[in-house]
């Protein structure tokens, strides 16, 4: 495929929270990318149900995971063509679009050090539902280089975040949570991250048992609990959290039954606002504890994600650290629903010029790679 002169790119997010699709239309030309437009497109609750279900082992996997990828397909469509009605684009004007997926499998390093991941999508068929190129398939190749496949976006936190004096911590708050480390320019120190562990994953499954609703507005209802000091430690006691970078994790491991398997330990059951009380803590105390440990001269935290707007774990983050500055990506001028988007469309962009798209200090990789897998319109 040759290189598109176009400079647009559409950046597609469906994370592991597993609400809908987040995406961006992206103009690359300038010295910094500009959104020319985004949009939200919320999953059916058929939708969210199936990709929920395929989280784990189950009956008729194959066709199940198929059926929700065609369903993903459409969803992504109609994201793209509200950003192209937004913007008064057509699709000739777009070079590409970068779709991560929806991950129903992350498991790198296991089976002789080779693992695997999977992200779930059609990405022929939202090519040919948006008559766009579409980049896809973007974590497998790092994976097979040695790496974690995970997180890919510290190289765009360093060009839209980083700075020549201080050294930044990023932080994005989704399903799961993940740093990226972003030294001073001027000590010439490379960029790291990893997964941190729970972001909002078990907050929002805990209050839709119990509640019925998608997420805790605001973190009030954790705010409305005593943390539970017994479930607190025996849910740090988990070894993910002391192993070291780089590393990388998902709902395979932090999952309502691992939440289960702990509370059953317990000689008495906590009240639900408890449990969720203690669930914000230990999404900011991992967090936190991260952030010591790999970043012990950071100035400043600025956090992206769905968990930018839990003011109560936000509020927490700034007492677990204090002389760190803790700031969303809105204070930057990126609003903390479209970084993660921004990402993929920077991604995708990157592969259709055969550049290379991991940062190996953070994923452990060999090397850089290009990556990602061009479905051509």
């Amino acid at each position: 495929m040759s290189v598109s002169s176009s400079e647009c790119y559409v950046g597609l997010m469906s994370g592991t929270s597993m609400d809908g699709a987040d995406g961006v239309l992206v103009d690359f030309s300038g010295p910094q990318p500009v959104v020319l437009a985004a949009a939200h497109t919320p999953f059916p609750d058929n939708l969210r149900a199936a990709f929920g279900a395929l989280q784990q082992p189950g009956e008729d996997e194959i066709h199940r995971e198929a059926v929700a990828a065609n369903a993903l397909a459409r969803v992504y469509a109609d994201c793209v063509a509200e950003l192209l009605k937004v913007a008064g684009r057509d699709p000739a004007e777009v070079a590409a679009i970068g779709a991560h997926g929806q991950t129903i499998r992350h498991r790198p390093g296991l089976y002789d050090g080779i693992g695997y991941t999977r992200q779930s999508q059609h990405p022929a068929l939202l090519a040919e539902l948006t008559d766009i190129d579409v980049v896809a398939d973007f974590r497998s190749r790092d994976i097979a280089a040695g790496g974690q496949g995970a997180p890919l976006v510290p190289a765009v936190h360093a060009a839209l975040f980083g700075a020549r004096d201080e050294t930044r911590v990023i932080c994005n708050i989704g399903g799961i949570s993940n740093i990226s480390i972003l030294p001073a320019a001027s000590t010439g120190r490379p960029v790291t991250g990893f997964d941190c562990g729970p972001g909002n994953a078990l907050l929002d499954a805990w209050i839709h048992r119990h509640r019925g609703v998608a997420f805790d507005d605001g973190g009030a209802w954790g705010a409305s609990g005593q943390v539970h000091a017994e479930l607190l430690a025996r849910l740090l006691a988990e070894p993910y959290f002391r192993a070291p970078p780089p590393k990388s994790t998902g709902r395979d491991l932090f999952h309502p039954g691992w939440l289960q398997d702990v509370l059953d330990g317990l000689p008495t059951p906590p009240d639900p606002a408890d449990v969720q009380a203690t669930l914000a803590t230990l999404t900011a105390t991992a967090i936190a504890r991260d952030v010591q440990s790999h970043a012990p001269n950071a100035h400043r935290l600025i956090v992206c994600g769905g968990g930018a707007r839990n003011a109560h774990v936000m509020a927490m983050l700034g007492q677990l650290l204090p002389g760190v500055t803790v700031q969303t990506t809105d204070d930057f001028g990126v609003p903390v629903s479209q970084v993660e988007a921004l990402a993929f469309a920077w991604l995708a962009r990157q592969c259709v010029r055969r550049a290379p798209g991991n940062v190996p200090t953070v994923t452990g990789a060999a090397g850089p790679r290009v990556l990602g897998a061009v479905y051509p319109r």
